[in-house]
């Protein structure tokens, strides 16, 4: 993939002057009624790695993955990212900032095309401006800047190997490609940071393969990811540092070999049998 399907290239993944630890979460804390999905949450994302989020089904990943991204509002603690607080940002403001999430169930326009659903990822579009679709001079900038943009997609689209569905109406793809079309698309907002969450569900294990070489080839070119799995050998083998959840809180975090030969997680997640 090109520097042009890349964003700004490497060097935009990897900016002088940046926190090499652009996301910390701490504190964070979120109640449902009388039950409390986050219960102070605090931990740290450096960038340029692959760290795994990983915990029993009721840990609060998700509503954590929430909670950084604007979807819920915390009820106590902070999201800071690139050294700005985000806490209670709307989603659109963080996702402008670079700070990016995929979802469970992949959320594709099914009635577009893949193509068309990708066109509309990039931001700050010049023809999203009703003046400049009808002023000559300005219309020719429009033209200009989506055939830049078609350059950018279409590069994309052969990274993820997925170029030729792009005139197939997004609702007839496999869940496996729904997977790769959201990924696709997340990567054309320019992201500095990606949040995953199970993108390896539902997937068949030859599209899984090629989710995690992506994601690996991404991670080399400097961005940074958060990923939310069940897959404990999935995790352990291609996270750097992972992160446990338990019942709302932090268990334990560190790399794989650690988190495997911690007894808490041994007895809370792994049932006993490692």
């Amino acid at each position: 993939m090109s520097d042009a399907a890349d964003g700004a290239g490497d060097e935009g993944r990897s900016r002088p002057g940046v926190t090499d630890t652009p996301l910390r979460v701490e504190g964070l804390s979120k109640r449902f009624g009388g039950i409390t999905a986050v219960d102070g949450a605090t931990f740290e994302v450096e960038r340029g790695t692959l760290t795994g989020l990983i915990g029993p089904n009721g840990a609060g990943k998700s509503t954590t993955f929430n909670l950084i991204t604007g979807m819920l509002t915390p009820d106590a603690g902070t999201v800071t990212f690139d050294d700005e607080d985000i806490t209670g940002l709307e989603p659109y403001e963080i996702a402008d900032r670079g700070l990016v999430r995929t979802f469970q169930i992949a959320r594709e326009l099914q009635e577009m095309t893949v193509l068309e659903n990708m066109m509309l990822a990039p931001k700050g579009q010049r023809g999203e401006r009703l003046w400049r679709s009808v002023l000559p001079v300005a219309r020719r900038d429009v033209v200009d800047q989506e055939t830049e943009l078609l350059e950018r997609v279409w590069e994309i689209l052969e990274f993820f190997e997925i170029e030729h569905l792009a005139e197939e109406y997004a609702g007839n793809l496999s869940g496996g490609q729904r997977k790769l079309l959201e990924m696709a698309r997340a990567l054309l907002t320019d992201p500095d940071v990606l949040l995953l969450d199970e993108p390896f569900a539902g997937v068949n294990p030859t599209l899984e393969r090629r989710l995690l070489d992506h994601i690996h080839e991404l991670q080399d070119r400097g961005y940074t990811f958060l990923l939310v799995e069940h897959d404990m050998d999935l995790i352990m083998e291609n996270c750097r540092h992972v992160i446990v959840m338990h019942q709302g809180r932090i268990l334990t975090e560190g790399t794989p070999e650690e988190v495997k030969r911690d007894e808490a997680v041994i007895e809370a997640y792994l049932g006993g049998d490692v």
